[in-house]
């Protein structure tokens, strides 16, 4: 019998199931090697479907996406029930993720916001979504938004990371592959090199020695040249923090790294990791030249922490939904 697996959206752009698709002529490799047993994005499944399997039925649950609601949790539950194997599949799955930048706000200032403040919205009585409506004998139910955006492995536990956004068709089926034959790493593990990415960037060569920037430049302000360092033409570059295994995608479209693959295994806090390297490039000491230079970072925690916030130790966090939840 075919191995069964499963794969599911929570919070995320959908750029990971596109991740999937893009494996192109491999899926078809994917699909005769596997049983898909759900993929609710792309084919006719229920969550009736899920409930109706054995606990431990499926081989693996690829589950991409943050946890921001209700049904995302049980259904991240419910999967980690029936699965062996659970891998938090991409950035918003592995470290929370752009959806993890929520975090930097209340719940109701991101409802408030959203829901009267935008110039498109027309709410004159401030109604806003709630958990339960009961009216002329209908009763509706949604999902409950949750006070915090969580990474994956803060509500259920994880075996394996794919990290990235999104992931390379290529670690997914270098994934499935290792299911198939049995040979996956020590649970924990994150399924990319664990080096960081200037070790293999096509423009290492390029690198001084010592930068001293005096500071740090937009891509949008400048030319950008195509085959020198990114960082020694002053521009915020991540790849001395962020893991590898990406292709340099952003590196071979001319624009520095962002980050999306997250820390080595040496490394705990990924945005104090970066800020810690990209402050260390600046060849000044007086503290006005360091003020003006840090004020070209319009957004600190949306370039440190872009895909990291909710996995990050250096704040205060909410205890993890519990399972009355």
């Amino acid at each position: 019998m075919k191995l069964k697996v499963a794969f599911y959206w929570c919070a995320a752009c959908g750029g990971c199931e596109e991740a999937v698709v893009d494996l192109g002529e491999k899926l078809l490799d994917v699909v005769a090697a596997v049983e898909i047993a759900f993929w609710p994005v792309a084919l006719d499944f229920k969550r009736k479907d899920v409930e109706a399997l054995e606990d431990g039925a499926l081989a693996a649950a690829f589950i991409n996406g943050a946890v921001r609601t209700s049904e995302q949790l049980e259904m991240a539950r419910l999967l980690q029930r029936k699965a062996q194997t659970v891998v938090a599949f991409g950035s918003c799955a592995h470290t929370g993720g752009v959806p993890g930048l929520a975090n930097l706000y209340p719940r109701e200032t991101l409802l408030r916001t959203v829901y009267q403040a935008l110039p498109s919205v027309v709410n004159p009585e401030a109604t806003h979504p709630t958990p339960e409506v009961r009216d002329s004998g209908r009763h509706l139910e949604l999902p409950q938004f949750f006070d915090t955006v969580y990474a994956l492995d803060q509500v259920i536990e994880v075996d394996y990371y794919i990290p990235g956004c999104p992931p390379t068709p290529a670690l997914l089926a270098d994934a499935v592959t290792a299911l198939l034959a049995g040979r996956l790493p020590e649970k924990g593990a994150v399924l990319a090199p664990d080096r960081a990415l200037c070790d293999e960037c096509p423009r290492r060569d390029s690198k001084p020695e010592k930068l001293a920037l005096a500071e740090f430049k937009r891509p949008h302000e400048v030319l950008i040249e195509p085959d020198k360092c990114l960082l020694a033409q002053g521009l915020l570059c991540l790849g001395p923090a962020t893991r590898s295994g990406c292709g340099w995608r952003c590196i071979d479209g001319n624009m520095p790294c962002t980050g999306c693959f997250g820390p080595t295994s040496r490394v705990r806090d990924f945005g104090a990791k970066a800020i810690s390297g990209m402050a260390s490039l600046l060849g000044c000491n007086e503290a006005g030249t360091i003020i003006r230079a840090l004020e070209r970072i319009p957004d600190p925690a949306g370039t440190f922490y872009r895909y990291s916030l909710p996995a990050a130790p250096l704040r205060p966090r909410p205890a993890a939904p519990s399972a009355a939840q």
